[in-house]
């Protein structure tokens, strides 16, 4: 019978948009055919890794074939918002990076997002290294299938029995006040980074708090930091410092042991709703060793308001990478919570622990 498997359950997910990355080898074949392509790439070594991705690509298509589920492609630079026209289950083929970017369209919260990582394999002679890890590959921790148990793990989510795995992951919400407007951007999974577009650049910034003005109908005070408005709503900007350093990491639990971490952050527990921030080489003088790590490194606690002023003449707000910004002008303020939409996700059961 269409759309029930030998267990005798029916389909949980029906109607799928299938994210495809394109590959490095794509990318540079195209740069190739104009001349513009790097002479130090190794093709084979790209070819290879291009072969297996398409291999994941066709097996993925062809258990949806025999499963009768319907589907569409689409790839991963062309996505648009109009692709998720009546789709209960978006799948991201490719690694991290690609569920990240597919997360970016999600921004409500009601589809559910499985990730595939399509080239899982180190292979030794591929290397040319003794070294077990090769970190040009996606570490794959955003993906719950590989191109390796592909044909055991994808009908098990589409049959609802992977639900194990489905959790619904905190993202960042941020908004951008500028003089004439007020931008949300899209939902952050893993993190943000806020800083000067030149990594020798000091990013200024004033940092603090914001707390909902009990007395809004009261004057306030014209110096700046004592109250600002998002969306209409009155805000006390409290527990101020004036930062110059490098910039700014944000981060849920989801992306605490990526570029957090390597940056010097904290691990989060796996069903943390908190954010991390952690300020990158503050130029602090005349701090103790001990202030210094409790101001540059912090956890925002479930319903807190991160709030900047930024004070540089130019900056930009990386989402989740660097695929994604918004540029940042001298006197733009920014809040920063856990208040967007939460993302149902299926996770790799090494990643929860």
């Amino acid at each position: 019978m269409s759309g029930v498997n030998v267990a005798g359950s029916s389909l949980k997910y029906r109607n799928l948009l299938v994210v495809i990355k394109q590959t490095a080898f794509e990318e540079y074949s195209q740069l190739k055919l104009r001349g513009q392509a790097p002479k130090a790439l190794r093709w084979k070594r790209l070819e290879q890794r291009y072969k297996a991705h398409k291999k994941c690509v066709n097996d993925l298509l062809g258990v949806l074939r025999k499963q009768e589920v319907g589907f569409s492609c689409v790839n991963r630079v062309e996505l648009d918002r109009q692709h998720l026209a009546d789709i209960d289950l978006m799948v991201a083929v490719g690694g991290d990076g690609t569920a990240l970017s597919a997360a970016h369209f999600l921004d409500h919260g009601t589809i559910p997002l499985l990730g595939v990582n399509s080239d899982p394999n180190v292979s030794l002679e591929d290397t040319n290294t003794t070294k077990q890890v090769d970190e040009r590959r996606s570490h794959g921790a955003l993906c719950m299938c590989t191109a390796q148990d592909l044909n055991e793990s994808l009908p098990k989510v589409l049959f609802g029995e992977a639900e194990d795995h489905l959790t619904k992951r905190t993202r960042i919400r941020c908004k951008v006040k500028s003089t004439f407007s007020e931008t949300r951007l899209v939902p952050a999974l893993n993190d943000l980074l806020i800083s000067n577009p030149s990594p020798a650049a000091v990013s200024r910034f004033r940092m603090g708090y914001l707390e909902e003005s009990q007395d809004s109908d009261k004057p306030k005070p014209q110096e700046y930091g004592t109250v600002t408005r998002f969306a209409g709503i009155p805000y006390d900007v409290t527990r101020s410092l004036n930062v110059w350093s490098s910039g700014l990491w944000v981060s849920t639990s989801t992306g605490s042991t990526a570029a957090m971490a390597a940056a010097g952050g904290q691990k989060m527990g796996f069903n943390s709703d908190d954010l991390q921030y952690l300020i990158r080489e503050h130029m602090m003088e005349n701090a103790s060793e001990d202030v210094t790590a409790d101001v540059n490194n912090r956890m925002l606690v479930n319903g807190e308001k991160l709030h900047l002023r930024w004070n540089s003449q130019r900056g930009r707000i990386f989402i989740d990478g660097s695929h994604l910004t918004h540029n940042l002008e001298l006197g733009d303020e920014i809040m920063i919570d856990n208040n967007a939409p939460p993302l149902p996700m299926y996770i790799p059961k090494s990643t929860t622990r």
